[in-house]
């Protein structure tokens, strides 16, 4: 990326001119017409383009600069980073893994400074420029390894955040907190020498169970989805608390879920009741289920489970303030064809499986049938064997 050319005043205007226009197009049409870098101009557009709904504020700023587009999907969104922010404060936070710099903004917010680090340098040049108009005098900035600036720092921080690279080589998934990048388990006690307070952000695909062999004084993990979509696990670590059993904080932002919190232990001496369907199934939210709360979340909201490995639950009351979708039981219906068609001659109904001897995709195929409207097909396993239950939203 040529970086003199962000700053170009008619590059500036053409991106804000053609927002909302295809960046295939605008190659096509202003070719050889343009006295500045068009492939750069249309990059800024697209890159805007795909960060508008998770990065509102930034790209209503015309004066920020964004990145290509795998550093703008492996950064925190702005509602996600704001939420991370609150209750932080203190002298001094440094993000170790700065990246585009969203969470080093919102968290460094109530700190008196941050130190944003960044290993590559084009997207450190680039979130740099950003910071210093965003927050003018409130970073240190450096370029390279953020341990390497840890370990040769004398500086004593009241945060240290880091949201380590999620993929190996060959792009494969990690589901190790070790096998990311930079390895901060082998780490973990120059962290704990040089903070009150360590944040640690990772993938959803991370196995928690794992996490808590891996770090054994980890006290709480946070699992972030928004709008019942799981989007990050955090690890916290806190200098000045004692530390608790194994907490798992549950958190969903946008759909009024209440939190859910608990221990490992409450769930392994929780105990489970069982039932057929009543008046109400109830999915609890993604994060409930990502937590593996399957047994406490029954006992505490006074619900009765379909089957060991099915995690729907049911309630003959309707339960309210409860973390999760509550549907409304219509009646079990007979999975053939024909039968299904006399009850949905449009053939559209929102299918879903959960521990089903299929998939959604495979029995939707199976009976001919689309999702949408208001009514929902939900098949899965009961004790006395797999069912489907016409149902809808309560």
């Amino acid at each position: 990326m040529d970086f003199s050319e962000l700053h170009s005043a008619e590059l500036k205007k053409f991106v804000q001119d053609h927002l909302r226009e295809d960046p295939a197009l605008l190659l096509l049409k202003f070719a050889g017409k343009v006295d500045f870098d068009l492939k750069t101009a249309v990059q800024q557009i697209s890159a805007r383009q795909k960060a508008s709904k998770k990065l509102p504020e930034w790209t209503q700023n015309p004066a920020l600069f964004f990145p290509p587009s795998l550093s703008l999907e492996q950064s925190s969104s702005e509602e996600t980073a704001r939420h991370k922010a609150q209750g932080l404060s203190g002298n001094l936070i440094v993000d170790l893994t700065g990246g585009f710099g969203v969470d080093a903004y919102y968290l460094s917010k109530n700190f008196k400074q941050g130190i944003y680090c960044e290993y590559q340098p084009e997207l450190f040049k680039l979130t740099k420029q950003n910071l210093e108009i965003l927050a003018p005098g409130k970073f240190q900035f450096y370029q390279g390894d953020g341990l390497t600036f840890l370990k040769e720092q004398n500086q004593y921080f009241d945060l240290i955040y880091a949201d380590p690279a999620r993929r190996g080589k060959g792009n494969q998934k990690l589901y190790k907190i070790q096998d990311c990048e930079p390895d901060l388990v082998s780490e973990w006690e120059v962290l704990k020498e040089k903070s009150s307070q360590i944040i640690l952000k990772y993938s959803p695909m991370l196995d928690i169970s794992q996490a808590w062999n891996e770090i054994q004084d980890i006290q709480k993990i946070t699992i972030l989805s928004v709008k019942n979509e799981v989007k990050e696990l955090l690890i916290h670590w806190n200098k000045n608390e004692a530390t608790p059993n194994q907490q798992v904080l549950v958190q969903d932002i946008g759909l009024g879920y209440p939190d859910f919190s608990f221990s490992l232990q409450e769930e392994k001496l929780a105990q489970t009741l069982y039932s057929e369907p009543k008046r109400f199934l109830i999915e609890p939210h993604s994060g409930i289920l990502k937590a593996g709360a399957f047994k406490l979340f029954g006992q505490r909201l006074g619900l009765q489970k379909l089957e060991t490995n099915s995690h729907l639950y049911t309630s003959e009351e309707y339960p309210v303030k409860i973390p999760g979708k509550v549907f409304e039981v219509i009646r079990e219906v007979s999975p053939k064809k024909k039968e299904i068609k006399k009850l949905f001659p449009s053939g559209k109904v929102n299918v879903i499986t959960r521990n089903y001897a299929s998939g959604s995709e495979a029995l939707k195929k199976k009976l001919g049938l689309k999702d949408g409207g208001d009514n929902y097909l939900i098949g899965t396993k009961t004790q006395s064997g797999f069912k489907i239950f016409w149902c809808r939203l309560a």
